[in-house]
């Protein structure tokens, strides 16, 4: 599984806890899960002063207070509390996601919560429970996935602990996840799942480059921009690949048709030049709507992000800066970050006639001589 395929906003149990709606069982046992974790937190400060603490272990934690810091003061993040505490998970702690997309179609489905809204994925702590309710959606004409989260975010609700399950990551992984969580902490919009998931990926790969740079901590920065240039890619791939999924399905296509079309995109994906492992899953899993939708959600249009921070010299604080005003009451806050960011290279040349041509669709003239 890559590790930034599967988060979860786990605000949304919470506020459906607290507000009463969802299935009853669901909604305690997620609480008391939730509470376990809260409860377990214990201030990373004080496990760094334990003289026989791992020392891998002592290294990570400093490092997450450092990255939250930087999160903070250089990128001018709302951390709150979180990441200042660190929580043991155990295993029946693991929150497991389950994501349902129609088969004819690139349509997910959504759940909705107080505070959060519409949110494409549910979580459960209980991995049958998962795997019940998926077969239950396929049953009822969905593709699905289910997969265990490597990390949540509360919005600020609550503060945040580092979990456990975080420590088996690299430093430049563990940084990147810090402070994409930590980006929703500073803007969550509600029913806008893939653009709050992007923006925190693209602010994620970007504020952990510069933050090992700060650092003087070349390798570090140099994987960090490797992980943002396979998400640029990536993304990439995946936007042509749903623009081509699109066509078929408004076409209408058999299900022997719609796996060839599969195994042609997992073709071309292990073609990429791709510099990590971050999105290997995508070429050995079986594919289906609910995993391609599911990667879009944290991968979708990162080239707006791209030229907004080219837009504001390569400065990652002005560019979140700008995020936040342009799509503070913007009903499309992708429209609203593309207009911030320009248009993209040789969009120009697109309603503009090339030199010596006489307008609009008309050949240009001949070169002289």
């Amino acid at each position: 599984m890559s590790r930034s395929s599967a988060r979860l906003l786990l605000v949304a149990v919470v506020a459906a806890a607290l507000s009463g709606c969802g299935a009853p069982l669901y909604v305690l046992r997620s609480g008391y899960q939730e509470a376990r974790i809260l409860w377990r937190r214990q201030p990373i400060e004080k496990l760094l002063q334990q003289p026989d603490l791992d020392p891998d272990v002592r290294r990570k934690l400093a490092l997450t207070l450092d990255a939250r810091a930087f999160a903070r003061d250089a990128l001018g993040l709302d951390v709150g509390g979180s990441f200042r505490t660190f929580a043991r998970i155990d295993a029946d702690q693991v929150v497991y996601v389950v994501v349902a997309a129609h088969r004819d179609r690139l349509r997910l489905k959504t759940w909705w919560f107080p505070i959060v809204g519409a949110v494409p994925y549910k979580g459960f702590f209980d991995e049958d429970r998962a795997d019940e309710a998926a077969a239950e959606l396929e049953s009822d004409g969905f593709d699905t996935l289910v997969q265990p989260s490597v990390a949540f975010s509360t919005l600020g609700w609550f503060d945040d602990p580092l979990l456990s399950n975080l420590l088996r990551y690299d430093r430049v992984s563990l940084a990147s996840v810090i402070i994409h969580e930590l980006t929703h902490n500073t803007l969550y919009l509600p029913g806008q799942s893939a653009f709050n998931e992007s923006l925190a990926d693209f602010v994620g790969y970007r504020g952990a480059a510069a933050f090992f740079a700060a650092r003087r901590d070349a390798e570090g920065a140099r994987r960090a921009q490797a992980l943002w240039h396979d998400a640029l890619a990536f993304s990439d791939f995946l936007g042509k690949l749903v623009s081509r999924l699109e066509d078929a399905y408004a076409r209408g296509i058999d299900p022997a048709t719609r796996e060839r079309m599969f195994a042609s995109a997992q073709e071309e994906f292990r073609a990429l030049p791709l510099q990590t492992n971050l999105y290997r899953d995508f070429g050995q899993g079986r594919l289906n709507n609910a995993r391609i939708l599911h990667y879009r959600l944290y991968n979708d249009r990162l080239d707006l992000f791209r030229r907004l921070l080219a837009r504001q010299h390569d400065d990652l604080r002005a560019a979140i800066a700008v995020v936040l005003r342009v799509t503070n009451g913007a009903a499309d806050p992708y429209a609203a970050v593309a207009a911030a960011a320009g248009p993209a290279p040789g969009a120009e040349l697109a309603v503009r006639p090339p030199p010596g041509s006489r307008g609009p669709g008309l050949k240009a003239r001949p070169p002289a001589g």
